[in-house]
C-alpha cells in the first residue's frame, strides 16, 4: 500500500471515529452526557501550609445539595478531584460533577458548568480528517498545497475572530479600570520539584496570596504572576486589584495587565497577516 492509500485509510478510519461519536452524542450517551453537574458552594476555606506543596489546590470544604435525595452533601477537594481550586473565599460557587450513579466519583470545576454534548472527541476525529485529506493534496498536487489546506483555513479563523478579540481586550481594560485596590500579604509560599527523564530537576514556585474585599470576603489565592522574587515573598505586604463581583480575577500590576490585552490582539493581527501572507504565497506557487 503506497502512500495515498495509508492517508486514505487515515481518512476513513477517523471519519468513522467522527460518525460514530456524533451518534452517541445525538443518542444522549457519552461519557460528558451522562454526567450530574450541580453548584457547590465551599463552606470552608482552610490556608496552606507555608513550604507544602501545591498539588490538590486550596484546601476546602463545598456544600451542595443532591438533587436525587434534597440532601445537603459536604465534600472536600482532598486529592485528585479534577481543576485545581487556585482562588477561594467562603460563599463562592464552584462546580461539581460525577458520573451518574457515582456521586462518591466527583470532580471540582472552578464555575458552575451546564449540559455537556460530548463532542470533543468527534470534533478531534474531524480535525485529523482534514489534516488527513491536505496530506493527501500535498503529496498528489504538490506542497503548496499543505500551505493552502492548513494555513489558509486558520487565517480565516483568526479574521472572524478578530472582532471578539477586539471586545475582549475592550472589556478586559473595562474591568481593570473598575477593580478594587486592596491589601493583601503573602500568608505561605509552596515548593514543588520534579525530575523529568534526563534527571533534570525544576522546582515550582507558589505564592499564596490573602486579602479581604470591601464587602468583607476574606479571599485565598495562589498568585504566580507580577510578584517579584516569589520564593522569598513570605510574609511581603502589597496591593491587590480585584474584580468586585469575581475576586479570583485580581492583579498586582494593573498597568502591566493592559499593555499585555493590548499586547494579545497585535499578536492575533499579526498572525492573521503570517498566515494570509503564506497561503497567497502558496497559492502563485501553483
Amino acid at each position: 500500500m503506497g502512500w495515498d492509500g495509508v492517508l486514505l485509510l487515515w481518512c476513513a478510519l477517523w471519519a468513522v471515529v467522527a460518525v460514530v461519536g456524533l451518534g452517541r452524542s445525538l443518542a444522549g450517551v457519552t461519557a460528558a452526557q451522562r454526567r450530574v453537574r450541580l453548584t457547590g458552594r465551599i463552606v470552608r476555606v482552610t490556608q496552606p501550609r507555608h513550604g507544602g506543596s501545591r498539588k490538590g489546590g486550596i484546601p476546602v470544604v463545598v456544600s451542595y445539595r443532591d438533587p436525587a435525595s434534597g440532601v445537603e452533601v459536604v465534600v472536600t477537594n482532598d486529592g485528585d478531584r479534577g481543576e485545581m481550586i487556585t482562588a477561594a473565599w467562603e460563599g463562592r460557587e464552584i462546580g461539581i460533577s460525577h458520573p451518574r450513579g457515582r456521586p462518591h466519583a466527583y470532580r471540582f470545576s472552578g464555575i458552575p458548568e451546564g449540559p455537556a454534548r460530548g463532542l470533543g472527541r468527534p470534533a478531534f476525529a474531524l480535525f485529523l480528517v482534514y489534516a488527513g485529506l491536505v496530506a493527501l493534496a500535498s503529496l498528489r498536487w504538490g506542497w503548496p498545497w499543505a500551505l493552502i489546506g492548513f494555513a489558509g483555513p486558520w487565517a480565516f479563523a483568526g479574521l472572524l475572530q478578530l472582532p471578539g478579540a477586539v471586545r475582549e481586550k475592550n472589556d478586559r481594560l473595562g474591568e481593570l479600570a473598575a477593580m478594587e485596590a486592596v491589601p493583601g500579604r503573602v500568608v505561605a509560599v509552596l515548593k514543588d520539584t520534579s525530575l523529568d527523564d534526563d534527571g533534570h530537576v525544576s522546582t515550582t514556585i507558589t505564592p499564596v496570596v490573602s486579602f479581604t474585599t470591601r464587602a468583607g470576603a476574606a479571599v485565598t489565592v495562589y498568585c504566580t504572576a507580577h510578584l517579584a522574587d516569589p520564593a522569598n515573598a513570605y510574609g511581603r505586604e502589597m496591593t491587590v486589584h480585584h474584580l468586585v463581583a469575581n475576586p479570583a480575577e485580581f492583579t498586582l500590576d494593573p498597568a502591566a495587565e493592559r499593555h499585555s490585552t493590548g499586547r494579545d490582539v497585535v499578536l492575533h493581527v499579526l498572525m492573521v497577516l503570517v498566515l494570509a501572507a503564506t497561503t497567497v504565497t502558496a497559492a502563485v506557487l501553483l
